[in-house]
């Protein structure tokens, strides 16, 4: 299967080496930038195409390595073209592929294929791919042809259906760009108590980053602690005064969730007058 890209950002580039590491034949690149497309193209040692339809027809599988408000209007430009037979892909968290409109009367297939994972740089992210989890969402007629391209490299695969897919990219969020905002709550409320900025961050880090270790290595249950897994009411209720607003707001939601995970550590405790607490 010759594989192509239409899109040569961080994602692209880092799929791209990760297949080509992995000997999946690559056709190469096209991009509204030409410098990026033959960026990407050394990179991987495959071609810069100076068109949509070169690379199209050159290949067997797209994938559409483009800004999520981009990949209905490259499908739009595309879809004319000769793609029956072919498989199209975007790597949109979010994004269904029914982003690729009438693309069945073409007779060509459509699929979102997501890697849960952070891709944080054009160069050195794909080394990261090789522990990642994909989503696979689209029709079951193709739909094993794209996945075992992934199983061969190593990768676990979970097919989501289209209606999963908001649900799906709200849990990824959270585990990791809410993760920067919690940080950043817990270093806004020292700064409020004296802290400079520099300290703050240097005082959270080993507490940040320890607890993080653990919740990764342990899982959450067994990684608990704190007032709300000991059940100290009265520490709560003292943070709960001490804070107000979105501060008070996020510290009692995520308690509530805390109690939940405390509840699964320690089932002969009755959590009910510390979740009530959170409840007012």
């Amino acid at each position: 299967m010759d594989i192509g890209f239409i899109g040569a950002g961080k994602v692209g580039v880092s799929l791209g080496r990760y297949l080509k590491e992995n000997h999946v034949h690559l056709t190469g690149y096209y991009s509204q930038n030409p410098v990026s497309s033959k960026e990407a193209a050394a990179y991987t040692r495959t071609t810069s195409f100076s068109t949509v339809e070169d690379v199209v027809g050159e290949s067997d599988l797209l994938f559409l390595t483009v800004p999520d408000g981009q990949v209905g209007k490259v499908w739009e430009q595309m879809k004319d073209l000769p793609v029956a037979g072919k498989i199209i892909c975007h790597c949109s968290g979010l994004l269904s592929s029914a982003v690729f409109s009438e693309i069945a009367p073409r007779g060509a297939f459509g699929y979102s294929i997501h890697p849960l994972l952070a891709v944080s740089d054009k160069f050195q992210s794909y080394q990261t791919f090789y522990h990642a989890v994909f989503t696979v969402e689209g029709p079951e007629e193709k739909r094993n042809s794209v996945s075992e391209l992934l199983r061969r490299c190593g990768n676990r695969i979970v097919y989501l259906d289209a209606c999963q897919k908001a649900k799906y990219h709200a849990a990824a969020v959270m585990a990791s760009n809410l993760v920067a905002a919690l940080y950043d709550e817990a270093q806004k409320l020292l700064i409020e108590c004296g802290f400079s900025r520099e300290l703050a961050a240097e005082s959270v880090n080993p507490l940040f980053l320890g607890n993080a270790r653990a919740v990764a290595e342990k899982g959450a249950v067994a990684a608990l602690t704190g007032p709300v897994e000991r059940q100290d009411t009265e520490t709560v209720q003292k943070h709960l005064e001490a804070l107000d607003g979105n501060d008070r707001e996020i510290y009692r939601l995520l308690s509530l969730q805390a109690v939940e995970i405390a509840e699964q550590k320690h089932p002969e405790k009755d959590y009910k007058e510390l979740k009530g607490r959170f409840m007012q």
